[in-house]
């Protein structure tokens, strides 16, 4: 009864996380380039009660033989990038990969991280930055003058200036992809950093050599489907409580055997 106790707990605590991951999920549903988390459980340690190939008092096999698991945690938490909807917003800034690839940004501390969220404005300087004000990582800088800017599927951004016809090149954007992407380590306001795990950022120009292309005018929407995020609270909150069902009936079976007389 007492390992029934442990392992019933061990499946309410993995279903608790399943549902905080699945909460963050929903919560992130209309976060440019969010991308949904999923979680992965495995079942615990196995007691070996009686060894399968084992030779019974008799002298036969034993085809099978006993093992009791003690529940289930969680493995891991993985990162799904797949590709979001695009929403049209005819901004000269607004960005989106179409493929694969991250944009580059440096934080406040000039550490180089990762974002798939392409909605970029300017600074009082000209120079193109995320919402939070980190800077670009291809250091483009737009005057004041430019009375139209482009870019193209490769990254190249160019600008019109009142004194020519012919638009100008400003910059070029490049992206960078990992070897395993559901390695990043996620560090909050759409930004990732690189890890041991998601191996070395390799940078290449968009729409070359596997890399993505850039539209502008576009956004990336988050990757969460609503329903499928549903389904899966539903399925954790019907296992969270059999799980604790488990446990009154292991309770009940240790209350039984208490109240045992002679």
């Amino acid at each position: 009864m007492i390992r029934a106790l442990y392992s019933s707990a061990s499946g309410m605590n993995a279903q608790e996380l399943a549902i905080d991951t699945i909460a963050n999920n929903l919560a992130n549903v209309n976060t440019n380039g969010f991308k949904r988390t999923r979680i992965d459980f495995q079942d615990l340690i196995y007691q070996t009660l009686m060894t399968p190939g084992a030779t019974s008092g008799s002298g036969t096999e034993i085809p099978t033989g006993i093992q009791v698991g003690h529940g289930s945690r969680v493995a891991s938490t993985q990162r799904i990038f797949s590709q979001g909807e695009f929403k049209q917003t005819d901004a000269d800034l607004d960005l989106v990969i179409e493929g694969d690839g991250f944009f580059r940004v440096q934080n406040n501390d000039g550490e180089e991280v990762y974002t798939r969220a392409g909605s970029f404005k300017l600074d009082s300087q000209g120079r193109m930055v995320t919402s939070d004000g980190l800077l670009l990582g291809d250091q483009i800088s737009i005057s004041p003058e430019v009375t139209g800017i482009s870019i193209s599927k490769d990254g190249i951004v160019q600008g019109t200036f009142p004194t020519s016809t012919a638009p100008e090149e400003l910059g070029r954007i490049q992206l960078v992809r990992f070897a395993n992407p559901a390695g990043l380590e996620g560090i909050g306001q759409n930004l990732f950093r690189s890890s041991q795990s998601s191996g070395t950022p390799q940078t290449g120009t968009p729409d070359i050599d596997g890399y993505g292309s850039i539209l502008q005018g576009f956004l990336e929407l988050s990757n969460v489907k609503l329903v499928e995020e549903m389904v899966s609270m539903i399925v954790a909150q019907r296992a969270y409580e059999i799980s604790s069902r488990s446990i009154q009936a292991a309770d009940e079976m240790l209350n039984v055997a208490n109240n045992l007389r002679r």
